[in-house]
């Protein structure tokens, strides 16, 4: 067969080996709804969900630059868990069930081993987030990429009742602040993790700072984002137990957990109330970085907050509990009396 196309540094027969490889992940995550894959356009059945009127809820989302972490620690395997994360975390703050994912990685050459552990990590994540892996696309494109270099992209659906939808206009102040443990830096902010780790200080991910009680860098920094499917779906199944949910990514605590506050209140946070991982205050002091500038950077240990009315707080704990989630009364919700619709405190 004539390989003008192989010559130009696409592999066909490399790109139908990763599709085989990828079958038995795929198949991992199927749940109610979800067709199979293979069709030009993945299917899901809504209608056998029962929900009475269903609102659709999608977002997309990529890793960032925690893709060369992965390629300095050769270690591929979780990477698609953070996609799969920073994806279904977003439209679980509206009180979305995740439905399905699609993926898209783009790559200089096809490498069916290293990508069939990419796609393993998505599988992992869809899995906790009980979404089905409906669809992808793999792209190999000489000349753009590396022959060594790749990058990920995502795309979820999930669904949430019209009348659940969780929006942040029921917010009043005296409203209770929970927090939901990161499990470490998650997805953003790598751009300056690695400045201030590998460009400005002489550390390699194989660095073991004291700060880390013996863990290296590599194996902190790589570790994968949390998923909150699990913990939040009996809060979601609850009447009427949350009064709005920010997911603590990039911008943190100072952008984004103004987004789901009404005009004319604040979040007023206490910032001795949970455990700061190590990372973070090894990052802050390495790059000398201001604390204010810290809490919008990064989520300093804090992946969700929780907006609670102060009578529904215990039913909250409870089924945070029953769940075995670790939670953190944080703050609470305030009148903005100087346009600082987020505050910082030691102490309330």
């Amino acid at each position: 067969m004539p390989k003008a196309y192989e010559n130009a540094g696409v592999s066909v027969e490399a790109g139908y080996e990763v599709v085989n490889r990828i079958k038995s992940h795929v198949a991992r995550t199927a749940r109610p709804g979800a067709g199979g894959i293979g069709g030009f356009g993945g299917l899901f059945d809504l209608a056998s969900l029962g929900y009475k009127e269903p609102v659709l809820v999608s977002g997309t989302d990529g890793v960032g630059t925690k893709l060369m972490v992965a390629k300095m620690m050769n270690k591929h395997d979780t990477i698609g868990q953070d996609c799969v994360a920073m994806c279904v975390n977003d439209i679980l703050a509206q009180g979305a069930e995740p439905l399905f994912f699609l993926d898209y990685i783009a790559c200089g050459k096809n490498d069916p081993a290293l990508l069939e552990q990419v796609v393993k990590g998505v599988a992992d994540g869809c899995v906790d987030a009980g979404a089905a892996l409906v669809g992808g696309e793999t792209a190999e494109m000489p000349d753009m990429y590396d022959a060594d270099e790749y990058d990920l992209a995502g795309f979820t659906v999930g669904v949430v009742e019209k009348s659940k939808i969780i929006d942040g206009t029921k917010i009043a102040e005296g409203d209770v602040l929970i927090g939901l443990p990161s499990s470490g830096i998650h997805s953003n902010g790598y751009s300056l993790v690695r400045k201030i780790l590998f460009k400005d200080h002489d550390l390699t991910v194989d660095s073991k700072p004291e700060e880390l009680g013996g863990e290296t860098l590599g194996e902190e920094i790589l570790k994968p984002t949390r998923i909150y499917a699990k913990p939040l779906k009996p809060l979601f199944a609850g009447d009427d137990l949350l009064h709005g949910v920010a997911h603590i990514t990039g911008g943190a605590f100072v952008e984004k957990v103004p987004r789901i506050i009404p005009e004319g209140l604040a979040a007023a946070f206490d910032i001795t109330s949970w455990d700061v991982p190590p990372i973070f205050r090894l990052l802050q002091k390495l790059g000398e970085v201001d604390e204010l500038e810290m809490y919008n950077i990064f989520n300093m240990g804090i992946g969700m907050v929780l907006v609670v009315e102060p009578d529904k707080v215990a039913e909250v704990e409870r089924l945070l509990d029953a769940e075995n989630e670790r939670h953190y009364t944080v703050g609470r919700i305030v009148k903005d009396i100087d346009g600082t619709r987020v505050q910082l405190h030691k102490g309330l």
